[in-house]
C-alpha cells in the first residue's frame, strides 16, 4: 500500500481563475526544481491527465481557468518581493505548460505573498507587492489592500465572471511585450495568414502573451457568441486552431513551445452575457472572445487582456480599428461574462511600438487553506 504525502497548500481564486498555491520550501525536495517530478506532482494534485475530463480525483475544475498550480518563493531578482511561477495543467493530455503567465492568478500571487509571510502586511492601507514573473521574466506590480495586519479580501469591487464582489487589487504589467522580440514580431500591425478557408487578416502581437487577433466577421462569426455555441462546434474549434497555428508560424514561435492565444473581435453592439445581463454597445469599445487551451474562455484571460489593451493602444491594429481607431490609453471590451476595462500606455520609438505598462483591476480570495494529499509514488 502506498501512503499519501501531505503538502501544505492554499486554494485561491484570482480574478476569473482558481489555482492551488504552494510555498517552494513546503514542497517535497524532488519537486523544488523543474522537471518530471514537479510536473507529476502538479498533475496529481489537479487530477490530470483525466480521460473523463472531469477532475473527480483532484483539485482541478476541468476547465482551463481552474486547472492551475502556482509556486511562490522569495525573490531571486533584486528589487522584487517574490518569484511567481505558474503551471497550466492540461486536462486530458499528459502535459504541463510552463511557457506563459496567468494574469488572473498574478492577483492571487500578490495576496498569497502577504498571507505566506513573504511580504509584511504593515499598517492599514495599500501594500505594494513587486512580483517577478519567473515563467516569462517580467515584473508585475500589485497594489493589495490590507487591514488589521492581513489582506483585505472582501469589498464591493465587482468583476464580471466572478459571482460575488470582493476587494479590488490593481495590477501593473511592466513592459509586457516579449523580451525576446518586438511587440509586433513581424514588424507589421496587420498581417495576412493562411486560414482553412483562405487568407485572412490578423494582428499578431506579443504582449502579456503572444496572441493572434482576427475579425469575427472574417470567420463567419458575430463576436457575441457565448461559450456553449463555440465549444459545441468541433468544426469551428478546428478552424480556430488552424488560424492559431498559422499565426504562430508567422510570428516565428511555432517551434519554441510558446503557445499563442487566439481571439476574435468585433465593433460594439448590444448583446446578452452568460448571466443574462444585457451589455449595451454604448458601454463598451468593442467585443472580444478568446480561446484558452482550445476552448472559448468563459470571461477573459488576464494575459490576453494585456494583449488586447496593448493592441488597442496602437492605431491601425485590427483591435484598434474595431474600437473606432485613433489613439487611446484604455479600452473597455465585452466578453462572454460581461465587460472589462484595461489601460495601456503605448509609444512609438524609431518606428517600433512598445507598451510600457498595462493596468487592470482584479480581486483574490482564499477558498481553502491546509494541505493537499497525493500518493507518494505519483511523483
Amino acid at each position: 500500500m502506498t501512503e499519501q504525502v501531505r503538502i501544505p497548500a492554499t486554494y485561491m481564486r484570482g480574478g476569473t481563475s482558481k489555482g492551488v498555491f504552494f510555498r517552494l520550501e513546503d514542497m517535497p525536495e524532488a519537486t523544488r526544481v523543474p522537471g518530471l517530478a514537479r510536473d507529476r506532482l502538479f498533475q496529481r494534485v489537479i487530477g490530470s491527465p483525466d480521460p473523463y475530463a472531469a477532475h473527480i480525483d483532484g483539485m482541478g475544475g476541468a476547465t482551463s481557468s481552474t486547472s492551475k498550480c502556482v509556486i511562490v518563493s522569495p525573490a531571486s531578482v533584486p528589487e522584487h518581493d517574490i518569484d511567481y511561477l505558474y503551471g497550466q495543467i492540461a486536462i486530458a493530455e499528459d502535459a504541463v505548460d510552463w511557457s506563459s503567465n496567468c494574469g488572473n492568478l498574478s492577483t492571487a500571487a500578490a495576496a498569497f505573498a502577504i498571507h505566506a509571510g513573504y511580504v509584511d502586511a504593515g499598517p492599514d492601507g495599500i501594500r505594494t507587492v513587486r512580483i517577478w514573473q519567473a515563467n516569462i521574466g517580467k515584473t508585475i506590480t500589485a497594489h493589495v489592500p490590507v487591514r488589521g495586519g492581513q489582506v483585505q479580501e472582501t469589498g464591493d469591487f465587482e468583476l464580471d465572471g466572478v459571482t460575488f464582489p470582493a476587494a479590488e487589487i490593481v495590477l501593473e504589467f511592466i513592459d509586457p511585450a516579449d523580451g525576446e522580440s518586438a511587440m509586433f514580431p513581424t514588424g507589421r500591425l496587420v498581417d495576412t495568414i493562411a486560414g482553412p478557408d483562405g487568407p485572412i487578416q490578423a494582428t499578431l502581437i506579443s504582449a502579456g502573451i503572444p496572441a493572434v487577433l482576427v475579425r469575427a466577421s472574417d470567420i463567419g462569426l458575430t463576436g457575441f457568441e457565448l461559450r456553449e455555441a463555440v465549444n459545441g462546434d468541433a468544426a469551428l474549434l478546428d478552424r480556430l486552431e488552424a488560424l492559431r497555428t498559422a499565426g504562430a508560424e508567422k510570428m516565428g514561435i511555432a517551434k519554441t513551445g510558446r503557445a499563442p492565444a487566439i481571439a476574435f473581435v468585433a465593433p460594439p453592439a448590444d448583446y446578452v452575457a452568460s448571466n443574462g445581463k444585457t451589455i449595451a454597445a454604448s458601454d463598451i469599445d468593442l467585443v472580444v472572445r478568446a480561446l484558452s487551451m482550445g476552448k472559448l474562455h468563459h470571461a477573459m484571460m488576464g494575459t490576453a487582456s494585456v494583449a488586447i489593451a496593448s493592441a488597442a493602444a496602437v492605431p491601425g491594429t485590427l483591435i484598434n480599428l474595431a474600437a473606432g481607431g485613433g489613439e487611446r490609453t484604455s479600452v473597455r471590451f465585452g466578453h462572454p461574462s460581461g465587460t472589462l476595462r484595461v489601460g495601456a500606455e503605448a509609444q512609438c520609438v524609431n518606428g517600433s511600438w512598445a507598451v510600457t505598462k498595462a493596468i487592470m483591476s482584479r480581486s483574490a480570495r482564499i477558498l481553502m487553506q491546509g494541505a493537499v494529499r497525493v500518493p507518494a509514488d505519483s511523483f
